[in-house]
């Protein structure tokens, strides 16, 4: 029994509930998580987290109303600040008269702020206000309908063009309502008073104004100006706050351009090409009238030319007289003689035999028309055009010295006039003359030119043996009326004044002042012809010459281009040089000197 209760005693001890040997937490020893819960201490946490916020937002407001006040006002200020372009306009373009051959009228785009025009009262009298009433008073202005104008001035948009190109009695009309929200910027509208009279020179602007050809392009940062701009504070609704920033920069309009050219002139040499394109179903032509002292282009004709006013994509817009390149042809033959002349190698006195064709190191070279062995002068090589006779001139001097004198003429050069598109033409040097073309350059074949190259080559002779380099623009026109010249041109000895003259000798027996096409009436004519086949089988014809010819002042290249047979100079140009000639001397008023044309010794 006794052994019974010791094991009871002994192996009974019990063990807490929950296991493990710690005791029961007592109320004071709550874990964190659990006194959040509690309602006091929930209220002391929010509190802290608002008075953290409070006084971060005080900080904040602290720097942007007093240490970053003003960077924020100015960019307040910038993004309500509105600048506007105030276009300039573009100088007038003007012949040598001073008529007005481009000009820039002042225009106006009208537009509005659809959110303010609601605003709009018409007066103290009871009547329809707002839309309604701006519509009733702007659409006579405008010379549209009542509803058309109360559509367009409806909706919500702060920008919206009206009416554009407008001139100004209708924009001061517009405004003059003081519609709320009506506005209108300057714009310019460029016109050619003349249309087509000079088109391939002057050239035309763009719809942007940016100028595309001719004068306008070559010369547009004397005539472009300076744009202006005017700077404003806008409110919400886009209008001008009267209190706010306002500064305006005047624009600086471009200067006007006096040319060289007369338009009456330009007319007329526009007019006599036209009629020898058609006549003789060419491609196209040019006339160029030189003043043989000066340099000065009076007239650089094309047809077919273009309206600036209104180009036509499919039309040729550039400038044949520069940029169309072409054999010259017998004109050619003119430097191969005075390069002769001016070397010694021929004299008026030499002599040659000249048959219908004849073999020069195997080539063969032969004349424009049969004929039978002939005994000519120099003057009467060039009377008959004789490419047999040329080549016998030009083989008494070396290719090197030939060629030297083809570029001191300025052929294969830009001629200076600084027109876009110009080519200058290819005159290749001598060690590139193939056996033939040593042969051919003796008589305007084998290099090329353009037209206004030719003419002021030949105006050489004209001018005493000195050439000048041709020009188109006299100078700027001052705001006193006075011009400030372009510049001097340059001016290059060629031949001597020997040289220069008996080369007047020999072009005015050239030209029968009773017979010849291209006689005029009154004057001693000098001149040649020329004729040349194209790479693609069609012909061009020419004639360049001056007059008086004793006392030279004007020189005139007739070309007629795309020819689709063989039309000799002398039929094709030289009654439209004569036409041309008759009409420059009258109006450049040059009279007759009463010296008559000059005959010369043709055969021996």
């Amino acid at each position: 029994m006794a052994r019974s209760r010791t094991t009871r005693s002994t192996g009974g001890t019990r063990r807490p509930r929950g296991g493990g040997g710690s005791t029961r937490p007592g109320r004071g020893t709550r874990s964190a998580a659990s006194r959040v819960g509690v309602p006091h201490v929930r209220h002391r946490l929010l509190i802290c987290m608002i008075l953290v916020a409070v006084l971060m937002i005080s900080g904040r407001l602290v720097w942007v109303q007093g240490l970053d006040a003003s960077a924020r006002a100015q960019e307040a200020i910038e993004q309500r600040t509105v600048t506007r372009s105030i276009p300039a306009l573009r100088g007038d373009i003007l012949d040598r008269d001073g008529t007005t051959m481009a000009s820039s009228v002042e225009r106006y785009d009208l537009w509005v702020n659809q959110k303010q025009v609601d605003q709009y009262r018409q007066g103290e009298d009871e009547g329809p206000t707002g839309i309604e009433a701006a519509a009733q008073e702007l659409a006579p202005v405008l010379g549209w309908s009542v509803s058309d104008t109360e559509k367009a001035l409806t909706g919500d948009r702060g920008f919206l063009y009206l009416s554009k190109n407008v001139e100004p009695k209708v924009r001061d009309a517009a405004l003059a309502l003081k519609i709320p929200g009506i506005g209108a910027d300057r714009v310019a509208d460029r016109i050619y008073p003349s249309g087509s009279v000079g088109g391939n020179v002057l050239g035309f602007v763009g719809a942007d104004g940016a100028p595309l050809a001719g004068i306008e392009y070559s010369y547009d940062d004397a005539l472009s100006g300076t744009d202006g701009e005017r700077t404003y504070e806008r409110g919400a609704g886009g209008q001008i706050i009267p209190t706010g920033t306002q500064h305006t920069t005047p624009a600086v309009d471009g200067s006007d351009l006096m040319l060289t050219i007369d338009r009456d002139l330009q007319w007329k040499a526009q007019q006599i090409v036209a009629g020898a394109v058609d006549k003789w179903g060419a491609e196209g032509g040019s006339a160029v009238v030189l003043n043989s002292h000066s340099g000065e282009v009076l007239a650089l004709a094309d047809y077919p030319s273009y309206d600036p006013n209104a180009p036509k994509e499919d039309e040729y817009l550039g400038n044949r007289s520069i940029s169309n390149v072409f054999e010259p042809g017998s004109t050619g033959k003119l430097f191969t003689f005075a390069a002769a002349l001016e070397e010694g190698t021929a004299t008026m006195d030499s002599e040659y035999e000249i048959p219908y064709e004849q073999y020069f190191e195997g080539e063969r070279v032969k004349d424009s028309h049969h004929h039978p062995d002939q005994q000519l002068t120099l003057a009467g090589v060039l009377k008959h055009s004789s490419n047999v006779g040329s080549v016998q001139i030009a083989e008494e001097m070396t290719p090197q010295v030939r060629y030297d004198y083809l570029r001191a003429f300025g052929l294969g050069e830009p001629t200076g006039v600084q027109l876009p598109g110009e080519s200058a033409g290819t005159v290749h040097p001598p060690e590139d003359w193939n056996g033939r073309t040593r042969y051919t350059t003796a008589f305007g074949q084998g290099y090329n030119v353009n037209a206004l190259q030719m003419v002021s080559a030949v105006g050489t002779f004209a001018n005493d043996g000195v050439r000048v380099q041709p020009s188109l623009v006299s100078g700027v026109r001052q705001d006193d009326g006075t011009v400030r010249p372009a510049g001097q041109p340059e001016s290059t000895r060629v031949i001597s004044s020997d040289t220069a003259a008996t080369m007047r000798s020999l072009m005015d027996n050239d030209v029968d002042e009773e017979k010849d096409r291209a006689a005029v009436s009154g004057y001693a004519t000098a001149g040649k012809t020329g004729t040349a086949q194209v790479a693609d089988g069609t012909y061009t014809a020419s004639f360049i010459g001056y007059a008086p010819a004793d006392d030279p002042d004007i020189v005139i290249g007739v070309f007629v281009f795309g020819l689709d047979s063989f039309i000799s100079g002398s039929r094709a140009a030289s009654p439209a040089f004569s036409e041309l000639m008759t009409f420059t001397l009258q109006n450049q008023g040059i009279p007759p000197t009463g010296v008559p044309g000059r005959e010369l010794e043709n055969e021996w």
